[in-house]
C-alpha cells in the first residue's frame, strides 16, 4: 500500500525519503542511491527495496 513513515525493525524515520529514492532509482543503482541517502542499517535498506505500491491496483475496486 503507502511506504511506511518508519521502519518496522528499528523504527528510524524513513518515509521522507521515499519519494527521492523514486526519482534516483530510474538514474542510478539502488545500493548507491540508499547510501547516497544515508540509510546503513540493513533492515531500512529492506523496506525501500521490497515495497511493492499496490495503491492504485486496489483503488480500482469500490468500498462495501
Amino acid at each position: 500500500m503507502e511506504f511506511p513513515v518508519r521502519c518496522f525493525t528499528c523504527g528510524s524515520v524513513i518515509g521522507h525519503k521515499f519519494e527521492e529514492y523514486k526519482a534516483e532509482i530510474k538514474e542510478k543503482n539502488p545500493d548507491v542511491v540508499l547510501d547516497e541517502l544515508g540509510f546503513d542499517r540493513y533492515c531500512c535498506r529492506r523496506m525501500f527495496l521490497s515495497h511493492v505500491d499496490l495503491l492504485q491496483h486496489v483503488l480500482r475496486y469500490p468500498r462495501v
